[in-house]
């Protein structure tokens, strides 16, 4: 036996229940006392359901649209990022491999310093890459912002505003950065120079973008700011030159001083270290001076960099040493004249005897006290 029952759809009966709900008695409430609670119907949450579905079918192709455009600026800033850092690190190389040629030449090794080419290389390249990933990834930022469609003019208005202020409470720290990053550009100095800064000189030890540090004669550290350079002497570029004044007596033979002179510039152009730190020939330029009980005769040579003091001294030690072997006399030496004077009074240093030490001299008597007349008295 069965039971047939009418084919009713389950929306329609769904439907019918919701809309006619059962009657509850008035004035009917919650165990609680408060009103019982409002039931929301399936309508209403079916049609907010298809609002939303609509109104995401109506915007889907918008944000589909921003989001491409925002993979594609994040994927061509990172692409270009990675092919500018990639392109300034083979320029740096490139740079160091055409200062490594260099060292096959004479003064290559001298005049290109291994530690001042990597230093001067890695601070060219961080400069660089520092500087193209700011203007890239800042321009993608300014782009993903545009496709979002927010107004820019306002945040660039304080953005510059912000910059100005930092600008101008951070200047000297801008102006160390800049000097920095132009002194290393122009290889102005490098680790290893002989440099003279004005405020302080020493030999370089390190270069930084905003301080530069030197070792000075005294072994201490100077940390100069690069900002506050204003003057820079490098004594390590090029060549030196040593300089020596060598001052004899007014009436000594002049040939026979240029023979001796000459002949030591001879002799250490061929000696070994010498021959390597002298650059060019030891040169005799003649009186640079003529007094009334000397002369002064200018030697010079040209010298490795930071060799010129060392070159000097030794000069003036064989020069000395071939003037005692000529018998040349220098300012200041002994002559024949003064050996044979004879001896000096011992008493020329002493002073003349007082007048007041004779009792009949005209000034004790006039300083004697006055006698008592005689007395009358008897």
């Amino acid at each position: 036996m069965h039971l047939e029952v009418p084919a009713v759809s389950l929306s329609a009966a769904v439907l019918t229940a919701a809309g006619s709900p059962s009657p509850s008695p008035s004035g009917s409430t919650s165990p609680a006392g408060s009103p019982a609670p409002v039931v929301p119907s399936l309508h209403k949450a079916q049609e907010h359901a298809t609002n939303a579905a609509g109104w995401v079918e109506e915007n889907w192709s918008t944000w589909l649209a921003i989001g491409l455009r925002v993979l594609v600026i994040v994927a061509i800033a990172t692409v270009l990022r990675v092919m500018v850092r990639r392109a300034i690190t083979k320029l740096i190389d490139r740079m160091s491999r055409t200062a490594q040629s260099v060292d096959g030449s004479p003064l290559g090794g001298l005049l290109v310093n291994a530690e001042r080419r990597r230093q001067r290389s890695q601070a060219i390249g961080s400069v660089l890459r520092s500087m193209a990933g700011f203007v890239i990834l800042g321009t993608a930022a300014l782009m993903v912002l545009g496709t979002f469609q927010i107004n820019l003019a306002p945040l660039l208005a304080s953005a510059g505003v912000a910059g100005v202020a930092i600008g101008f409470g951070a200047r000297n720290l801008v102006t160390d950065f800049l000097s920095g990053v132009f002194m290393i550009l122009e290889d102005q100095y490098g680790v290893g120079d002989s440099i003279d800064a004005g405020v302080a000189s020493g030999e370089v030890i390190e270069v930084g973008l905003r301080v530069t540090k030197l070792r000075g004669d005294s072994g201490e550290i100077w940390y100069v700011r690069n900002g506050e350079v204003k003057r820079i002497g490098n004594l390590s570029q090029g060549w030196a030159t040593a300089g020596v004044d060598v001052t004899v007596r007014s009436d000594g033979d002049l040939d026979e001083v240029r023979a001796a002179l000459t002949e030591v510039g001879a002799k250490l152009g061929k000696e070994e270290p010498w021959n390597e730190m002298l650059w060019g020939p030891v040169e005799v330029l003649g009186l640079d001076s003529v007094l009334l009980d000397s002369m002064v005769v200018r030697v010079s040579a040209k010298t490795m960099p930071g060799k010129s003091l060392t070159v000097e001294r030794e000069l003036r030690w064989r020069v000395k040493r071939a003037f005692d072997a000529a018998g040349i006399r220098i300012v200041g030496g002994p002559t024949a004249a003064e050996d044979a004077a004879p001896a000096a009074d011992p008493t020329a240093g002493m002073a003349a005897p007082s007048a007041y030490a004779s009792t009949a001299s005209p000034q004790s008597v006039a300083a004697s006290p006055l006698t008592p007349p005689p007395s009358t008295t008897k």
